[in-house]
């Protein structure tokens, strides 16, 4: 198959990225840190790097020159995001913008780029967060986070809507505590009992099969609460 990643410098789209390839699909991992990306291309030789700030810049043509390629787009997995740890009245008007273009904008834009190369059994998956999971416990300092991630989740909603005519199904998983840098922001010295290498393994197996039993859910993915 054919899967774009987005966030995949570090973290948990590092490992989606690595392990999609290693499992012999092609993969085109979006991400600002070039340094990085390099890294994670020079790992695999189906993994093409397009480096790109989606919040700043536009990839429909770098899209379309991979697509040309490999062919149509089976799988987009929207894990681009930012976390800022700030109580809320310390948190500025611009923080909450920054979190709603790290954690959405870059959701719409690469999915608006990637649409005309779908194929119509796409499947589209959002990274979002309990944070930003309707009932779940909620944690001083990550309001804008937590607002920005049940945006997406609510995005991913409305998207399931609109493109279930084109045969696209599109879900979000809300992932609970993963060991990552940006858990770390979060919860300083909280050991989490998922790695993320263990979180992609879900996440690329959900990717690759989920959309034959779910559409326009938010799904949480977590054995307790963060």
């Amino acid at each position: 198959m054919n899967i774009i990643v987005s966030g995949a410098s570090k973290g948990i789209g590092y490992e989606v990225a690595l392990q999609a390839a290693e499992s012999g699909h092609n993969v085109l991992a979006v991400a600002r840190n070039a340094e990085l990306l390099d890294l994670l291309v020079a790992k695999n030789e189906l993994i093409t790097a397009l480096k790109v700030d989606l919040i700043e810049e536009e990839c429909s043509q770098s899209i379309a020159s991979w697509t040309n390629k490999v062919g149509k787009v089976e799988v987009l997995i929207n894990n681009a995001g930012q976390l800022i740890n700030k109580s809320f009245i310390e948190t500025t008007v611009k923080d909450f913008k920054d979190q709603f273009n790290a954690n959405i904008i870059t959701a719409v834009k690469l999915t608006q780029a990637v649409i005309p190369f779908m194929n119509k059994s796409t499947h589209i998956v959002n990274i979002s967060s309990m944070g930003g999971f309707q009932g779940s416990s909620k944690y001083s300092g990550l309001s804008a986070y937590s607002a920005s991630k049940g945006g997406l989740s609510v995005l991913t909603e409305c998207l399931s809507e609109e493109l279930k005519e084109y045969g696209i199904s599109v879900n979000a998983l809300a992932l609970g505590a993963v060991q990552t840098e940006m858990l770390e922001n979060a919860f300083p010295g909280y050991s989490a009992p998922v790695s993320a290498e263990e979180m992609a393994s879900y996440i690329l197996d959900f990717a690759l099969k989920g959309h034959q039993f779910y559409n326009g859910q938010i799904l949480p993915v977590a054995i307790g609460n963060p």
